[in-house]
């Protein structure tokens, strides 16, 4: 029985899922977004959000914890120079997963997992759609103009 259980095991071992879980991260810090199944995405943002919250405060002691849930040099660097000076005024919700449909092979549902901060079309759709005038689906009301008579034109 699982009562209690509020994670995913993933059907792996915990050597096996820690060791999906750290590359997965790594894959995700150094490319910004990757594609992967929806369960393992959810995984990941319980697993990369903490250590995204860590490298906001840039100090030995917390490098070190990173790198002890990561295990890969470049990564870190990347994390504490590049990522965490974009989300430094962010309170938390680094992560996005967009739903993209099932894998073809073994129809399992398939999710981009994304660092927020490093999307350009969300944040250059938003800019574009405030063009000032709101759209309505409704017809407009035209002002009617009274009829002219015969006796007016003269």
């Amino acid at each position: 029985m699982r009562h209690g259980k509020k994670f995913n095991h993933l059907k792996r071992k915990k050597g096996h899922r820690d060791a999906t879980l750290r590359a997965l991260s790594v894959s995700l810090i150094t490319h910004k977004r990757i594609t992967t199944t929806l369960a393992k995405a959810k995984a990941l943002r319980v697993f990369v959000e903490p250590v995204i919250t860590k490298s906001k405060n840039n100090t030995t002691h917390s490098r070190r914890v990173v790198f002890s849930k990561l295990m890969h040099k470049e990564a870190v660097k990347e994390l504490f120079n590049e990522v965490a000076s974009k989300v430094a005024d962010r309170p938390g919700g680094y992560v996005r997963i967009v739903k993209t449909g099932f894998r073809k092979t073994d129809s399992a549902e398939m999710a981009i997992i994304e660092l927020v901060d490093y999307n350009s079309d969300y944040a250059t759709s938003k800019s574009s759609t405030k063009s000032g005038s709101r759209r309505s689906r409704r017809s407009k009301k035209s002002v009617a103009t009274p009829p002219v008579t015969s006796s007016e034109e003269e």
